[in-house]
């Protein structure tokens, strides 16, 4: 109804989501369900307004420090979790245009044919208008994670927030899925991420947003409405922030 919209907390985002998030049921590849729920939830909170940026993980397919990758050399096998990184977000492109949402994959190798080059003021442009931007293939530099790419790319467009969507609604001090007495945290420094050794992203991303003042949000993807909430306000997962 008219006048019952809530205002935005943020005008802009980067949401984090790793491979993982697109096996839905499956144990390899891409869940086609899941992914179509995945760009819904997306869909809803850029109807609100608000400008999105998206870095997708690979381990879905592959992951340079992944078992598969055991024995290879360590360039080739990021090369592989880079082009990995590729396929999903083409994939989440797909299923969000498919809703109307105009969708733009940047990707840090040179893939003409099914990407643009990131490039930092076009991918700016993108966003201002109303495009959603993916950013593929990492920092297109071997030994750096999907993580500390989000950190990179959502300092570089100047997003207010870092969203990473997980399987579990926050940051624990051991795995909730393994240890049911579990304690979740609501709020976290970047030290104390750092010092507990919490392995919600790498260190170098979580230096990265310490250095420069971004803060986190760690929360729930597969509750229904999560995303909307948070960027409304309401106090969903754990914050990670100084």
């Amino acid at each position: 109804m008219p006048g019952t919209k809530k205002a935005l907390a943020y005008k802009r985002i980067l949401l984090k989501l790793s491979g993982e998030a697109l096996l839905g049921q499956k144990t390899f590849g891409i869940d086609r369900d899941f992914t179509d729920y995945l760009a819904t939830e997306i869909k809803e909170v850029h109807d609100l307004g608000l400008e999105i940026a998206a870095v997708v993980g690979g381990g879905n397919i592959f992951r340079g420090v992944s078992d598969n990758a055991q024995g290879m050399d360590r360039v080739s096998a990021d090369h592989m979790g880079m082009l990995a990184t590729l396929i999903n977000s083409l994939a989440l492109q797909d299923q969000l245009e498919k809703r109307g949402v105009q969708t733009r994959v940047l990707s840090a190798l040179e893939s003409r044919q099914v990407a643009e080059p990131f490039i930092r003021r076009r991918a700016i442009r993108h966003i201002e208008k109303g495009r959603i931007a993916i950013f593929a293939a990492g920092t297109g530099n071997p030994y750096f994670s999907t993580d500390t790419a989000a950190a990179l790319r959502a300092m570089e467009i100047k997003a207010e927030v870092i969203l990473k969507a997980t399987k579990v609604d926050g940051i624990y001090d051991a795995d909730p899925m393994k240890h049911p007495k579990a304690k979740k945290f609501d709020r976290l420094t970047y030290l104390e991420v750092l010092q507990k050794g919490l392995r919600v992203m790498d260190s170098t991303a979580i230096s990265l947003c310490m250095d420069n003042h971004l803060p986190i949000i760690v929360y729930d993807l597969k509750r229904k409405g999560n995303l909307r909430r948070i960027v409304q306000g309401e106090t969903i997962g754990t914050l990670v922030k100084e």
